[in-house]
């Protein structure tokens, strides 16, 4: 990043820059004011089953992102930087802007916490609910705004006193406990309509606290050792302290003493009178989560900025001299927080929070899926670059991981989910359109090379059946700009369907011609490609003498299975290059391969007569002649375009007869045309002049000469086919079978 280099970051290890913000964030709100309501409604078996799957997520997660973190080296920005590496700024910014919001909107919710706390703890601050709250967001303000490294050391204090204070009620609780109250406790007991989802949304943010840590990878000493480490350790220790704190609180009072008063109940029943330490606790456990996200959301902001990825974000890329702080970030957290508060912050009764919780839950539900979808992409695209040092990690636990994200998300609100990912795929959109100042590989690239691969082992096992013949054109474009109606009518015929490769010959010895000149002749070629919107491959071609190299080509440019069945030329004009051509076709013809031959006669915008004429002259023809004109039909610039098939006979007794077989065959081949059977016994070359000269385009049927008769087929053909419409000549090596 441009930034990077005028600013010096801070150097934090392993505890100090993951596990403590991890852990303080996993201890937090949720533990003390939220943990007993969810057991007193689902009971201490839905309870547990809650933890399991809410660990379940996090875990994967934290797999993901060990994996990834241990790959490639991790600047700021945490997960944002670490999806945006792999699945491109499209993802990345997606949901970066979602983590973001993630962490802005845990600042208000943890302040409701603690100010929720400090009301239950001082009943006549109560009146004060939305001044104290909006005054703990000031100050947390100037916190984060003196910089992470105070915020850091001073969580050290917290992370004490926070351990005395869960020592203190657990210890109470456990002198409390009776294993009939916990049976009694054992299976739900939901009130007011709530089910299990209700709860999963409300207790879900306990654990989303892995993303503290990671979101300061960019103020750690060494992030690809800190990250795996301090994310995984927390992650179990908060699995333990969890289940023990389900099971003890809910053998230790009454469900409707636990929904009632979830945080009174710790104080009251404190060991030894010590329930002044549990409110100190979740005081410091609050204050140090709102902080761990104050720290983490602008250190996120500031890097979408740096990275261009979102139109206006620019103006967040800035950071300080000493230690880079992001404040500008820092002041739009401010401004989202105290938003949130003033329209949710009015209450005491709890509401609030619970909205904010499921807000927070459904966020994080998707930034935790596209976290693990990175991880499946790298691992299951098997990228040779994908080469994490952390070996604890299978593409299996990633799309595992990406599956119950977005699962749990649906079950919690449905509506909500649909809505959440559509506002995803838009910011996804808008990313797609900002061109990144600072360009970076990511793996979806990967992803797609291994998939093309693996479709192509397969394709290569499968047997051929006409049914699923394609069009793979293969052009001998020259100078594409000079012969851009040639690629247009390729494109025409299989691009929707097909794949087209427009092939640029250099001619000359290969030794003397660079390695450069090649690459600015591909370079060329691709740009044509490019301006005019063509869904083909380009490729350039060193030989020596194209006559002679032609069949060697031909039978060696393939990538496996896929094999050019059509080789496409335009109309030869010289009269010293007519003798070579149709060796050319001759040879395209004994390997096997259809000829299509454009004469073009500056046809590039289909004109107002809009009528397209198949001469049906024969089966091996015919049946490609009509798959062609159906494919042309299905571009945009030839909707509906009237197709006609003719066929001439030479007596009027045998236009019934041809009339039906032509119905019969359109029939057939699911094709709808108009038919014609005009009677002449004039030579054909005048019947085709008499019926198509008002046609747009004209396909017909030809079988390529010998070389003692080529002159006088190529004098004859240009003769009858002067001063007609632009005409597409077939040859058909037989496999295209029309009623497939």
């Amino acid at each position: 990043m441009p930034h990077s280099d005028r600013h010096t970051t801070h150097q934090f290890g392993t505890f100090a820059g993951v596990f403590t913000p991890s852990i303080l964030t996993i201890f937090g709100l949720v533990m003390f004011m939220r943990c007993n309501f969810v057991v007193g409604q689902a009971g201490i078996l839905h309870s547990l089953a809650i933890l399991i799957l809410c660990i379940g997520i996090t875990l994967l997660t934290a797999l993901s992102l060990a994996a990834i973190s241990t790959n490639t080296p991790v600047a700021g920005g945490g997960a944002y930087f670490l999806i945006s590496r792999v699945l491109g700024p499209g993802f990345g910014s997606a949901i970066g802007i979602a983590l973001f919001l993630a962490q802005a909107l845990s600042v208000p919710f943890y302040i409701l916490g603690f100010v929720e706390s400090m009301v239950t703890s001082f009943p006549a601050l109560k009146e004060f609910f939305l001044p104290l709250c909006l005054l703990t967001l000031v100050i947390l303000f100037a916190v984060a705004w003196i910089g992470a490294e105070w915020a850091l050391k001073l969580q050290f204090v917290v992370l004490a006193v926070l351990c005395i204070g869960i020592l203190s009620f657990m210890i109470g609780a456990w002198m409390r406990f009776s294993s009939e109250q916990m049976w009694v406790n054992w299976q739900p007991q939901y009130q007011q309509g709530e089910d299990i989802w209700d709860m999963f949304a409300i207790y879900f943010p306990a654990v989303t606290g892995i993303m503290a840590g990671v979101n300061m990878s960019g103020d750690l000493k060494d992030p690809a050792r800190s990250i795996p480490r301090g994310t995984l350790l927390a992650v179990m220790v908060s699995l333990v302290v969890y289940g023990l704190q389900i099971v003890i609180c809910g053998g230790m009072a009454s469900a409707e003493a636990l929904r009632q008063d979830p945080f009174k109940i710790l104080v009251t029943n404190a060991v030894a009178g010590t329930g002044y330490l549990v409110i100190a606790s979740v005081f410091c456990a609050t204050l140090s989560s709102a902080i761990g996200s104050k720290l983490g959301a602008p250190r996120v902001l500031q890097a979408l900025g740096r990275d261009g990825a979102l139109p206006g974000l620019g103006l967040f890329a800035h950071g300080t001299a000493h230690g880079d702080e992001p404040r500008r970030a820092l002041v739009a957290t401010l401004i989202i927080g105290a938003i949130v508060l003033v329209l949710v912050g009015d209450s005491s009764e709890g509401a609030g929070l619970n909205l904010l919780a499921g807000m927070v839950s459904m966020v994080f539900l998707y930034t935790y899926g596209m976290t693990n979808l990175a991880a499946f992409v790298e691992s299951f695209g098997g990228n040779p670059s994908f080469r994490p040092r952390f070996h604890l990690f299978h593409w299996t636990t990633a799309l595992a991981g990406m599956m119950v994200c977005v699962w749990a998300a649906v079950m919690i609100n449905t509506a909500v989910a649909i809505l959440a990912l559509a506002l995803l795929v838009i910011l996804f959109l808008l990313a797609r359109r900002q061109v990144l100042a600072e360009g970076y590989g990511d793996a979806r690239r990967g992803f797609v090379y291994q998939r093309v691969r693996n479709n192509m082992l397969m394709l290569e096992r499968m047997p051929v059946h006409p049914k699923n013949w394609r069009p793979t054109i293969l052009v001998f474009s020259g100078n594409p700009r000079a012969r851009l109606s040639l690629v247009t009518y390729a494109g025409w015929l299989g691009m929707n369907c097909g794949i087209i490769s427009v092939v640029e010959v250099l001619v000359g010895e290969l030794r003397d011609i660079s390695a450069d000149q090649q690459e600015e002749a591909r370079e060329r070629l691709a740009q044509f490609v490019t301006e005019n919107h063509l869904d083909v491959f380009p490729e350039t071609v060193v030989m020596s003498n194209f006559d002679r190299d032609l069949s060697l080509f031909l039978q060696s440019f393939s990538i496996g299975p896929i094999k050019p069945n059509i080789v496409l030329f335009g109309w030869v004009h010289e009269p010293d290059r007519v003798q070579p051509y149709f060796q050319h076709l001759r040879t395209v013809e004994r390997l096997g391969k259809n000829i299509v031959i454009v004469v073009d006669r500056g046809l590039l915008v289909v004109n107002d007569r809009r009528r397209i004429d198949c001469w049906w002259r024969g089966q091996r023809n015919g049946s490609l002649i009509f798959i062609l004109a159906h494919l042309i039909q299905k571009n945009e610039d030839w909707h509906g375009v009237q197709l006609r098939v003719l066929r001439q006979v030479r007596h009027a007794d045998e236009v019934a007869g041809a009339h039906d077989e032509l119905a019969k065959i359109c029939e057939a081949a699911r094709i709808d045309a108009e038919i014609e059977v005009p009677v002449s016994e004039e030579p054909f070359a005048k019947v085709l002049r008499q019926e198509s000269k008002d046609a747009t385009l004209i396909l017909m049927g030809f079988i390529a000469p010998s070389s003692a008769v080529e002159l006088a087929f190529h004098e004859s053909l240009t003769e009858n086919l002067r001063d007609m419409p632009s005409t597409i000549l077939v040859s058909s090596a037989g496999e295209a079978d029309l009623l497939a």
